[in-house]
Parts: structure tokens; sequence; C-alpha cells
């Protein structure tokens, strides 16, 4: 399927993870010209380097940390399509012990994170009338015990990720909330959903997917498609004008 791609940059956050990965090759295969992957550690991602060569530009991010945010919004140069994948989850219920401690180390990530990555990257994203993606979840619109705070900050970060798309109109810059549910990763395993996972793959073609279409939810995979036609009519009442 052509996306509108070729000669398309687009930066991933979390690029070395399943879903990150997935993503990447993705991009690649959808003939993007460059994909720039933004890790922790940039050797994880030297095997794309190799394989691909200039096509794939590895770039060290600390999302915690808005010093390197804005750095890395100074070297990746121009872009199309900023993908904000990263994500922090454990497992933690409300009336454990360090709450509060699990809870502020996801906000970093998974709220405060989304907001340095728009603060820096929408100027960038201006030049092109370009696409920002969020990766949230299922977990942003249902909540569990074990799941307690990863939840309450995803639902921040689509609170905001909201907030965007009605402010970034004005910016000609389209906005995307991607929410899968239990997807293959270390990250679904270490909360017990292995036997119910799908492949990253199925994420990754979503949102592809979705940059053909006028969508603003995507709901990947079947979990996250139940979800979705549950929270549709709402989205259809209340959302739409944002």
């Amino acid at each position: 399927m052509n996306h509108g791609l070729h000669n398309k940059r687009v930066l991933i956050t979390g690029a070395n993870g399943g879903i990150g990965t997935a993503l990447v090759s993705a991009f690649l295969a959808a003939g993007a010209q460059q994909v720039v992957m933004a890790v922790r550690n940039t050797e994880s991602a030297a095997g794309f380097a190799r394989q691909f060569g200039s096509r794939i530009l590895v770039l060290p991010l600390d999302l915690t940390s808005a010093t390197s945010v804005t750095d890395l919004a100074s070297q990746a140069g121009p872009l199309d399509i900023v993908v904000n994948n990263a994500g922090a989850m454990t497992l933690t219920t409300p009336l454990a012990e360090d709450v509060e401690v699990r809870f502020q180390q996801e906000l970093e990530v998974n709220t405060f994170g989304l907001l340095r990555m728009a603060k820096a990257f929408i100027p960038v994203l201006e030049k092109s009338a370009g696409v920002f993606i969020q990766v949230n979840s299922i977990a942003s619109l249902i909540s569990d015990g074990s799941l307690s705070t990863y939840s309450a900050s995803k639902a921040a970060s689509f609170s905001f990720t909201l907030a965007l798309k009605a402010t970034l109109k004005a910016h000609d810059i389209r906005v995307i909330s991607v929410h899968p549910g239990p997807i293959d990763t270390p990250m679904a395993a270490s909360a017990g959903f292995s036997d119910i996972a799908e492949p990253p793959e199925v994420v990754a073609e979503a949102v592809l997917s979705a940059l053909t279409t006028n969508d603003f939810l995507v709901f990947p995979d079947k979990m996250a498609k139940e979800f979705g036609d549950a929270f549709q009519p709402f989205a259809n009442a209340y959302l739409k004008d944002l």
C-alpha cells in the first residue's frame, strides 16, 4: 500500500522496543527517505544502522530530560512525521507503599515526555505541515488495580493529546492518537498479557493506514477495536469539533 511516505523523514521515540522496531521497519518498507531512531541506548539501534545505512539516523533521547529532548530536536533536522512511542509501565496498585514514586516515574515518561516532545517538535512540524502521532493505550480509557499508575499517566497523556489536536489545528499539524491493547512486547509480558498479546506489526500497520485517512483515534488490535467500538460514539458526539 502506498502511504505517501516517499521522501518523508520520520522520527520515532522508543524506536528500539517491540512496537518501535516494528514502526521503523514499516516506515522504511513504505518508502520513507529516512527514519530517525531516538533511543536511550544508541548501541541498541546499531543493527538497523548497519542494515539500512543512510536511511537510518540514530540519536540519543532521555524523555525525562527537557535538555535531551531539545537537543534531539536540534540534531534531527527537518521532519514530516514524529511518532512519540516511548513509554514506561509499572505494576502498581493505588494503595502500594511506593505508589507516588512509581506514578511520578511513569508521568515523567508517559505524560511530561509527551509535553516535552510536543514543545520541541511542533516548530519543526510546522515547517512541513506534518503529523504528530502519540502512542497512548487502551489503558488511557480504563484501569484496574495493578495498572493504576500506568493507566492514570496514559489517561493524562490522552487528555493532552486531545488538547494538542485542538491547539495544532491552527498550525496545520495533524495529530493522531494510537490506543493499542496487549502487544507482544517485554512490557506486556511483565503485566502477564503474553497469552493474548498480538504482534507489534499490527500497531505499525494501523499507524501507516491512519496516515491515509482522517482518523484521529486508532485502535489497532482485536481488544483495542472492541474498546474503540464502545468509545467511538462518544468520540463522534463530543470530540469531532476538536
